[in-house]
């Protein structure tokens, strides 16, 4: 009798935050003043042809200047903490720590292109607004650049069996992926600005 085995599983891990646990329009608020405000962060996007604005390169301590930032990130620490348990991680004495945090503000046409977190162990993004047309989160199936003379798979296959996944969030989501796992933002098509907030979580 044969028998088919699933081996190497790539989990994502999604939530949906209410406001007791994360103030979403104070967080909507903080995001777009800083990308109105932070001329060091929007000189960098303009020298590297970043589309929109982000935080990345010029403020790293948005936990300590923004209340709302720090409550949120006091609510993912619970959540990177459950997912690391379900991966089975084995830590030790020590826990996934905030590595970095940062805004990101994309607007009607902006990409942001196929990438992974090195150095890092649990990598997320918050979602703040995510109007109609905005892009999804898009995911690669790690061994796609080892597969070599595979055929490709059925329009219909399976999820789990696409060489992408597309997650589409909603205002209020958090999603949780193993850094090493590439994905990218697709075109943003919604007539309006795409904001997040995403993070990087590392051991030690």
């Amino acid at each position: 009798m044969a028998e088919i085995k699933t081996l190497f599983v790539t989990k994502l891990y999604r939530a949906e935050l209410d406001e007791a646990q994360a103030p979403l329009a104070e967080i909507d608020a903080t995001c777009r003043s800083l990308a109105e405000d932070d001329e060091a962060g929007q000189a960098w996007c303009l020298k590297h042809g970043y589309p929109g604005y982000t935080s990345y390169a010029s403020l790293n301590d948005l936990p300590w200047r923004f209340p709302a930032i720090k409550k949120l990130v006091k609510v993912l620490d619970g959540h990177v903490a459950a997912f690391a348990r379900e991966l089975e991680l084995d830590l030790g004495r020590d826990k996934l720590k905030l590595d970095d945090i940062w805004v990101n503000v994309l607007p009607e046409g902006g990409v942001h292109t196929s990438h992974i977190h090195p150095r890092s162990v649990i990598s997320g993004t918050y979602y703040v607004a995510t109007p109609k047309g905005s892009s999804a989160l898009k995911l690669e199936d790690p061994r796609l650049g080892l597969m070599m003379a595979a055929p490709p798979r059925k329009a219909k296959a399976a999820r789990e069996q696409r060489p992408f996944i597309y997650e589409a969030p909603q205002a209020g989501t958090v999603l949780l992926w193993e850094s090493w796992l590439r994905h990218e933002v697709p075109v943003n098509q919604a007539d309006e600005e795409r904001i997040s907030v995403s993070f990087n979580y590392r051991w030690r």
